[in-house]
């Protein structure tokens, strides 16, 4: 891993074209990045941490867990599997904290612009009405707002709950996921609740059973995926309006010799929301022409990248791993941060810039950074201060260097309604012709890749694990850093088409879709349990999300959320792949989840080292759906025109031999 400050010629974990152009420029060799700090440490990472046998969850401790060896217990007597499990569901808890968090503020948010107050308004009233109705909220004859204020109330209300009927979101599940859920009692009753009875459980001396932790560790994510995620994406569509494809472009060269450049960096979307609207206020541009600039450039980073990629074309500049890359260009005039992901060590890189970090959450500070709070009840006089002060930087700029000839074209936008659009058009939108094609065989099954980077490992391995599933005739879904990823080496274009396999191929060209379809950020993982919701209902696949070829995986996870979101995909019936589990140390532990959670939840957790050992397991696990759903023998494939559309009429196909349109 070691980096080469005459070219970085060593940088093993780099293939990253941009990202290697930065590092070797005169800007670049001025700073210190991830890379050098994993070079310098010298050490490797700790047996007991990295295998989940280290226990501090008291002041007897530290404990070193050793499986199977009598002395080498916790002091209480904890054993490893009890430790594992505690650490694990620690984790669980902790990412579904920082989610429910951010789900909180948007719930807010969407409240105030129900009441008519700041800038934003209700933009897609037909997802409005329909989250109403799984509400319960009563909507013919009402106005929008009047319907809005009901449903923000109602959603604030779900992070309170404490008894009674369980989230409301959870009936959109198929009914036998449902009927698991009771069955085990893991339906989440509040989003909070289950959080703290998470923290209670893992403290000395409560829950000591690792499958019993496991079944609160199944609930605490369920209200994360099921409950907080799935409030926020909602929430934020009605707001901000539903994501539909468009085309845009990622990399660190869609910085701006010219512009005053401005990186958003973070989580929440109302931030970068009023940050859009204040940079075409023509106040703020003609401050920055007064400055010498020509304009003001937005640039995304990491998941708040992602959410104004998908809803405005803005670009995203870098994900994760590039977030120190994008400002040792020297030609970044303030990276602005709200949540979740941010190094501390941005601040460090900045120095050796004119660039200031302007912090605007205050539950997140940062040494060096310039904090100007972002007001939720005045976001666009909030904005518009941190653009005043990122343009009165422009002048202090020195020497820079923008990578050159590394932008990609993106299409983006892949929303569940935009799929069941492009599936079957407005008067037809379904899922069936993706069942259809799934059954006949032109489409083997779906697979998410969703997630962090990680410097640790190689940063194509997201590219890796999608071309041999799309190579396949696997229909790949990515959200987070792990589509930005996809997007910079041109797997999210249509044009990607070309490294289908031939049954994907030919759906993708019919319906004009990529093979890799960006579905946002990694709260939006959401949509993917609504997706897959859809094709259970759609029929033909089995009653229950368990039953569908299609399987997730986070090849690169860094970030506590990931596991979190793992977590909720397996209790909703789907496997998931890792490339590794802080569960390795504890033999019993780690074997229920990689096989004993399958007799509870109809899925389990993967683990496989090498991205293309990944791409192939997460292949075998959806012939073995396919092989039980008796659908393994590739059926005729037959590609319908609109004539014989029209002659099918509105029901399902009924002949098990034809298998509906392709797309439309």
């Amino acid at each position: 891993m070691a980096i080469s400050r005459s070219g970085c010629e060593g940088c093993t974990s780099i293939t990253c074209t941009s990202t290697l152009e930065v590092l070797s420029s005169e800007t670049g060799k001025q700073v210190k990045t991830a890379y050098d700090r994993i070079e310098s440490r010298g050490m490797s990472a700790c047996l007991f941490g990295s295998t989940g046998t280290c226990c501090r969850n008291c002041n007897m401790g530290p404990c070193q867990i050793i499986d199977g060896v009598e002395e080498m217990v916790g002091i209480c007597g904890a054993t490893a599997d009890t430790v594992a499990a505690r650490n694990f569901a620690r984790i669980v808890a902790a990412g579904s904290a920082s989610h429910t968090d951010h789900a909180r503020e948007m719930v807010r948010g969407f409240l105030e612009t129900a009441k008519g107050h700041g800038p934003h308004q209700i933009k897609d009233v037909e997802k409005l009405k329909s989250l109403a109705q799984v509400f319960g909220i009563e909507t013919e004859g009402r106005e929008v707002n009047e319907i809005a204020v009901e449903l923000g109330e109602k959603a604030l209300a779900e992070f309170g709950k404490q008894d009674g009927a369980p989230l409301s979101m959870l009936k959109r599940a198929p009914a036998k996921r449902q009927a698991v859920w009771e069955r085990l009692g893991i339906a989440p009753r509040g989003i909070d609740r289950e959080i703290v009875e998470m923290m209670h459980r893992t403290h000395m001396g409560v829950d000591q059973d690792y499958e019993n932790l496991m079944l609160q560790a199944s609930r605490c994510a369920l209200s994360d995926g099921w409950g907080a995620s799935m409030l926020s994406t909602e929430l934020t569509d009605i707001m901000f309006g539903t994501p539909v494809p468009r085309r845009a472009i990622v990399d660190l060269g869609v910085l701006k010799p010219d512009h005053v450049n401005v990186t958003v960096h973070g989580h929440e979307p109302l931030l970068a929301e009023a940050l859009c609207i204040a940079a075409q206020d023509p106040e703020m541009i003609e401050l920055a022409k007064k400055q010498g600039a020509k304009g003001i450039n937005l640039a995304g980073v990491c998941c708040t990248g992602n959410e104004i990629l998908m809803r405005r074309g803005i670009p995203v500049a870098a994900g994760f791993v590039q977030q120190e890359i994008a400002l040792a260009t020297g030609a970044v005039e303030a990276m602005v941060v709200d949540v979740q992901c941010i190094m501390q060590s941005v601040a460090e890189v900045a120095k050796s810039f004119h660039t200031d970090i302007i912090t605007t959450n205050y539950r997140a500070k940062m040494p060096g950074g310039v904090h100007i709070q972002f007001d939720e009840e005045a976001p666009l006089e909030s904005a518009k201060a941190i653009l005043t002060h990122a343009i009165k930087n422009f002048k202090k700029r020195g020497k820079f260097h923008i990578p050159q000839d590394t932008k990609l074209d993106v299409v983006v936008g892949f929303s569940h309604e935009t799929i069941n659009y492009m599936l079957g058009g407005r008067f037809r939108a379904s899922y069936r012709p993706l069942n259809d094609n799934i059954i006949n065989g032109r489409i083997r099954g779906v697979a998410a890749i969703v997630g962090c980077d990680n410097y640790k490992l190689l940063d194509n391995s997201h590219e890796v694990i999608a071309r041999e599933l799309i190579k396949n005739d696997v229909l790949v879904l990515a959200t987070g850093c792990a589509a930005t990823s996809l997007g910079r080496v041109g797997l999210v274009t249509p044009e990607a088409v070309r490294f289908a396999g031939p049954g994907l191929a030919e759906v993708c060209e019919a319906v004009g879709m990529p093979p890799v379809l960006h579905m946002g950020s990694c709260v939006d993982n959401s949509r993917i349990l609504i997706a897959a919701t859809a094709m259970v209902k759609e029929g033909g696949l089995g009653d229950d999300i368990s039953d569908l070829p299609a399987i997730g995986t986070a090849p690169l996870w860094m970030s506590e959320k990931a596991v979190a979101i793992g977590q909720y995909f397996v209790a909703s019936g789907a496997q998931v792949v890792f490339q590794s589990l802080p569960t390795s140390g504890a033999k019993k532990f780690h074997d229920y989840l990689l096989n004993g959670l399958m007799d509870q939840l109809g899925a389990k957790w993967n683990v496989a080292e090498d991205p293309m050992d990944i791409a192939k397991l997460m292949i075998k696990r959806i012939d073995q759906k396919r092989e039980a759903l008796g659908i393994n023998k590739q059926r005729e494939r037959v590609l319908f025109d609109m004539a014989m559309r029209r002659e099918l009429g509105s029901g399902p196909l009924k002949d098990a031999g034809c298998h509906g349109p392709a797309g439309g």
